[in-house]
């Protein structure tokens, strides 16, 4: 787990918003934002992106529920981890934050040790540069995959895709955002029909776990989510 993750603090409550700041750099952090308002809040996201947020649900302009939100349905935005803090600690509060795509919910008052093992806990599991899909365990670190333990090579573009898949199981890519997504800034020249080629290959190389590599017709590809039938 790495202290250089960007963490943005989002409460309205000027005193808690300090305590938080005061937490989070006693413990090594140290690229920390703070936002008072859901609009200052969203405003900040989109300068620069944050690896961790901690937002109370009870913020004027946009509240914590919306912002998570906003967050969740745009492709750029969905991958930053969101944690409620609030005072709330109703059933159907609780999980209106997890539909909205928080993935853990504080409620106040809270522990800071217990605030700080939270954050630690879901930022390692960000940061770390293994990747796992049933028995596919893709390293990033090593640009190596393993399916069913036994090394598999893989091209460039296949390890891109697949990881990309991965980050994002159950989610359908267009061919014309995975071509987007192979280019890139590095000059390479891909076609989009060397999307279906890349795709191909990668079934063939993952064996039976390749029929996970689900065709949306008209469209482009998914990797079927872990919890789909």
């Amino acid at each position: 787990m790495s202290k250089d993750s960007k963490i943005l603090i989002v409460e309205d409550e000027q005193h808690i918003n300090r305590l938080i700041e005061l937490v989070l750099l006693t413990d090594g952090y140290y690229k920390i934002r703070k936002a008072y308002d859901g609009e200052e809040a969203l405003k900040l996201i989109k300068e620069d992106k944050p690896d961790l947020i901690l937002m109370d649900v009870m913020i004027p302009e946009i509240d914590g529920f919306t912002l998570c939100k906003i967050i969740k349905d745009d492709d750029y935005l969905k991958s930053i981890q969101v944690i409620m803090l609030t005072a709330k600690k109703l059933e159907d509060d609780i999980l209106n934050g997890f539909k909205t795509g928080a993935i853990d919910y504080i409620t106040k008052p809270f522990s800071n040790k217990i605030l700080l093992a939270r954050i630690n806990a879901h930022l390692e599991n960000v940061n770390s540069d293994i990747k796992l899909y049933k028995d596919v365990v893709l390293d990033e670190k090593s640009f190596a995959v393993k399916v069913n333990n036994k090394a598999v090579e893989l091209t460039h573009f296949e390890f891109k895709l697949i990881k990309l898949f991965i980050s994002n199981a159950g989610k359908v890519f267009s061919r014309s955002a995975l071509l987007q997504y192979l280019r890139g800034d590095e000059g390479f020249d891909v076609s989009e029909r060397a999307i279906d080629v890349q795709i191909l290959n990668l079934r063939r190389k993952l064996g039976s776990l390749g029929e996970n590599i689900k065709t949306v017709r008209g469209f482009g590809y998914k990797l079927k989510g872990l919890n789909d039938e």
